[in-house]
C-alpha cells in the first residue's frame, strides 16, 4: 500500500520525466538525423520528420510508463491503447503546431537552421510532454470504478 501511494503526485511526474528525458534523446535524435541526411526547409517535410522522430519518441513512452509510471493502473486492455493512441495524436498536433509556430518565428528573425529547428523541437515537447502526461493520467491509465 505504501508502494502505491509513492507512486502518486511529484514521485509519478519525476519518473514520468526520467522516461521523458529518454525520449527527449530520442525524438530530437531522430529529427536531427534525418535533418542532416535529408536537409529540407519544406513545412511539409519538417512535419513529416518531426512526426517521425515523434512517433518513435512515443512508443519508447508507452512501453516504460505502462511497466513504471503507471504500473498499478496500466492494465494493457484495448480501453488504454485506444486512449493513448488518441493522447498521442492530440501531442502530436500539439507538438507540430508548436514545432512549426516556433521554427516560423524563428526563421522570421533571422536565427540559422541548425539553432532555429533544435529550439523549435525543444519547446514543442516540452508542451506535448505537459499535455500528454496529465492526458496519460488522467485518461488512458485512470483507475476504473471496479477497482
Amino acid at each position: 500500500m505504501k508502494q502505491h501511494k509513492r507512486k502518486k503526485g511529484p514521485f509519478q511526474f519525476f519518473q514520468f520525466s526520467v522516461i521523458g528525458i529518454a525520449n527527449a534523446g530520442i525524438d530530437i535524435g531522430v529529427l536531427n538525423l534525418l535533418l542532416l541526411v535529408f536537409h529540407t526547409e519544406g513545412s511539409g517535410m519538417l512535419v513529416l520528420y518531426n512526426t517521425i522522430a515523434y512517433t518513435l519518441s512515443v512508443a519508447n513512452s508507452y512501453f516504460w510508463n505502462a511497466r513504471i509510471t503507471f504500473q498499478h493502473s496500466a492494465e494493457g486492455n484495448n480501453r488504454q491503447r485506444i486512449a493513448f493512441i488518441i493522447q498521442a495524436i492530440i501531442s502530436l498536433g500539439v507538438n507540430n503546431l508548436v514545432f512549426l509556430g516556433v521554427n516560423s518565428l524563428l526563421f522570421a528573425l533571422g536565427v540559422p537552421g541548425w539553432l532555429r529547428y533544435n529550439v523549435a523541437k525543444g519547446m514543442a515537447m516540452f508542451f506535448s510532454f505537459c499535455s500528454s502526461f496529465f492526458m496519460i493520467k488522467y485518461f488512458v491509465f485512470k483507475k476504473t470504478k471496479k477497482e
